[in-house]
């Protein structure tokens, strides 16, 4: 009888009722968590070969890491956990836009797919919607989490991007708010390797109630 009730799940109790989180659901969350990594190593590694080294040569290399970022960011957007199912959806609408924009871009220009968004900062209207998924994300993290890093990514994200696409910011400045978004983009990851699983599955309840409730509103 003991080792019937060892093997039997846990069950929490969530806003609407019971759960049980499974194992797909931690992996589902550790999958999240590489891709903020394997996301946030590849932006910290373009800042860097941009930043300190300035050299025209690596920026050929941008290109393969701004796509092993978006790859990455797009798995995580798949595979987090947001109660908001609209929400969910644009940001990963977002992505999308995002991600073909770079792809046309980088297929149609001789330049490196980096040199072609800082010159012309008008293709920030469309590569720029990758960015916004991922501050929406940091949003995300924000709220639900009281990440310092994160409050700071928020701000941070959009102040660049649309201080580069209107031409109101020093280049000076732009080199710094790259270098501080970088850093606590890894940060983040970081502290979110390290952070218990559970927290990020969620009330699973709720994600029941609401799915339960659209089922109603369809007149299923």
């Amino acid at each position: 009888m003991t080792q019937l009730q060892q093997s039997q799940p846990e069950i929490y109790q969530g806003q609407f009722g019971g759960f049980t989180i499974t194992q797909s659901d931690r992996t589902g969350v550790i999958i999240y968590r590489t891709g903020l990594m394997i996301a946030s190593l590849s932006f910290a590694i373009g800042s860097a070969l941009v930043l300190l080294k300035n050299d025209p040569t690596v920026f050929p290399l941008l290109t393969p890491l701004y796509a092993c970022f978006s790859l990455a960011l797009g798995v995580s957007l798949l595979t987090i956990h947001i109660y908001m199912a609209l929400l969910h959806r644009v940001l990963q609408v977002f992505w999308a836009i995002g991600s073909l924009t770079a792809i046309v871009l980088a297929l149609s220009s001789s330049e490196p797919l980096a040199v072609t968004v800082y010159t012309q900062p008008v293709t920030l209207l469309g590569v720029g919607f990758t960015f916004a998924a991922l501050t929406g994300i940091y949003f995300k993290e924000a709220f639900c989490f009281n990440r310092l890093e994160t409050k700071l990514l928020t701000p941070i994200v959009p102040l660049l991007l649309l201080g580069h696409l209107l031409g109101v910011l020093p280049t000076e400045w732009e080199g710094v708010l790259l270098g501080v978004w970088a850093v606590l983009f890894v940060v983040f990851a970081l502290r979110k390797a390290v952070q218990a699983i559970n927290p990020d599955i969620g009330d699973k309840s709720v994600f029941a109630y609401l799915k339960e409730q659209k089922k109603m509103g369809n007149g299923e």
